[in-house]
């Protein structure tokens, strides 16, 4: 999608994306070892009953399907952060992760006008429908001067 594809309000959507317990794993030892990532034995005598995904790895699988859906082909560059993340639930082996992604503001910058801002909400939900993901982003846009 182009920059100019965006307004405030749109919904857009992805996925499913299955994560599987091979790839979760893979993740978590190469970024984020902590055992109840990495070691399905001790997890599954844990509070959480198995192996969960690093949050990381859910931010990854959601820009993954961002990138897919949305940003492949644009004038996306780079984004200066995120106003919030949040895990309220666990992600495990084997989940179906669909994304959900709603616009909230679009604009030209006032002081550089060849960089468009986009801020826009991300969601992953598993195929339970309960949210794993809950993330604002503002990406940034290389656009031509107004004319």
């Amino acid at each position: 999608m182009k920059f100019a594809d965006f307004h405030a309000g749109q919904v857009i959507e992805a996925g499913p994306y299955v994560l599987t317990e091979e790839e979760l794993v893979r993740f978590a030892k190469d970024y984020d070892p902590q055992w109840f990532h990495t070691d399905a034995e001790a997890a599954a005598h844990s509070a959480f009953g198995g192996l969960i995904a690093s949050g990381w790895h859910t931010c990854a699988i959601a820009m993954r399907l961002v990138v897919e859906t949305a940003l492949k082909g644009s004038e996306s560059f780079a984004s200066p952060g995120l106003e919030h993340v949040r895990w309220p639930n666990p992600v495990r082996p084997g989940d179906a992760l669909r994304l959900v992604a709603e616009v909230i503001e679009v604009r030209r910058s006032e002081k550089r006008p060849t960089l468009g801002i986009l801020r826009w909400r991300w969601r992953l939900f598993n195929q339970r429908e309960l949210m794993v993901l809950d993330v604002e982003v503002t990406s940034l846009f290389r656009l031509e001067a107004p004319s």
